[in-house]
């Protein structure tokens, strides 16, 4: 056993060598920082009598450096944060306002739309208005004129129903046997036959029919149209206005009527309303919206006179 084996060495332990290198470096510095002082000092300075001591690589803070590149860090990653935060908030109020504007570019089309559809219904009442306005205007126009005609057609058939009572007071055999009523007697017994016949039973069948201006059939007429489409179930062409249909055939006297004798109001050549005569003091014709197709006595509207077309 050596002696020396119970004796604890106190030899230091080794530094290694980028410990070694790093206090060589610091003392190196120190040392040409005082050197070069030195040299810039004056001439007659007086020499260092002190010593002094070099810091040591234990002396650096460490746990401040330490601390600093924590901070430094923490720094950066709140920056990186904030910055993702700002970029979402960013994208929120860019997604935020294109909603906006979709939503109101919606409300704007939708607004226009119902302001177009409130326009047209106002027109379309507006129109309605109108046309019933010009309606009123034109049956009150027509109940004047066929006041006003019925008034000289009673005047004109009562002159003629004198002069016919005075020529045929002699064939009777009776000084009174021959006034007007006399010849509607006669009349309103003749029943219609052949053509005639045809014509009156096509108007009575659409009794109950509706009145439409410009209607042909089968369901709704006007005057004119039911006039026409009764002479043509028979085999005969008329026109398709009432003042053309009432300028054919040859004038007749209302005391002197037979069943399917077209009856005018107005002037023969300008007449605005005709009817077919079915016999028995009456007519079929389509007379208005109000009533539709019906069967009148000649002194319900007494017509302005009458034609024969058979």
């Amino acid at each position: 056993m050596s002696h020396t084996a119970h004796i604890p060495s106190h030899r230091k332990p080794r530094r290694s060598a980028s410990k070694l290198a790093l206090r060589a470096g610091v003392a190196g510095g120190v040392l040409g920082t005082i050197a070069v002082a030195g040299a810039a000092g004056p001439a007659n300075a007086e020499p260092v009598t002190e010593t002094i001591e070099m810091p040591t690589l234990g002396s650096l803070d460490t746990a401040g450096l330490a601390s600093a590149v924590a901070a430094s860090a923490e720094a950066s990653q709140q920056e990186a944060l904030d910055q993702s935060l700002e970029s979402q908030e960013n994208a929120a109020l860019q997604k935020a306002a294109k909603e906006a504007k979709k939503a109101k570019a919606e409300a704007d089309r939708k607004a226009e739309a119902e302001r177009a559809e409130k326009a047209r219904a106002e027109a379309e009442a507006k129109a309605k208005a109108e046309q019933e306005r010009l309606e009123a205007e034109a049956r009150a126009s027509r109940d004047r004129e066929r006041t006003q005609l019925r008034t000289t057609s009673t005047s004109d058939n009562s002159s003629s129903g004198s002069n016919a009572s005075d020529s045929g007071s002699g064939s009777t055999g009776s000084s009174d046997s021959g006034s007007s009523t006399g010849s509607s007697s006669n009349t309103e017994t003749q029943a219609p036959s052949g053509t005639a016949a045809a014509i009156v039973a096509f108007a009575r069948a659409q009794i109950g029919d509706a009145y439409v201006m410009g209607g042909t059939g089968p369901n709704s007429w006007d005057c004119s149209g039911l006039v026409q489409a009764a002479y043509a179930s028979a085999g005969i062409d008329l026109p398709r206005i009432s003042g053309d249909q009432s300028s054919r055939g040859t004038s007749v006297s209302l005391s002197n009527l037979q069943p399917g004798d077209v009856l005018y109001w107005g002037s023969r050549s300008g007449s605005y309303h005709v009817a077919i005569y079915v016999g028995g003091g009456k007519y079929v014709g389509a007379q208005n919206p109000s009533t539709g197709v019906v069967e009148r006595s000649l002194d319900w509207d007494t017509p302005s006179g009458a034609v024969r077309i058979l």
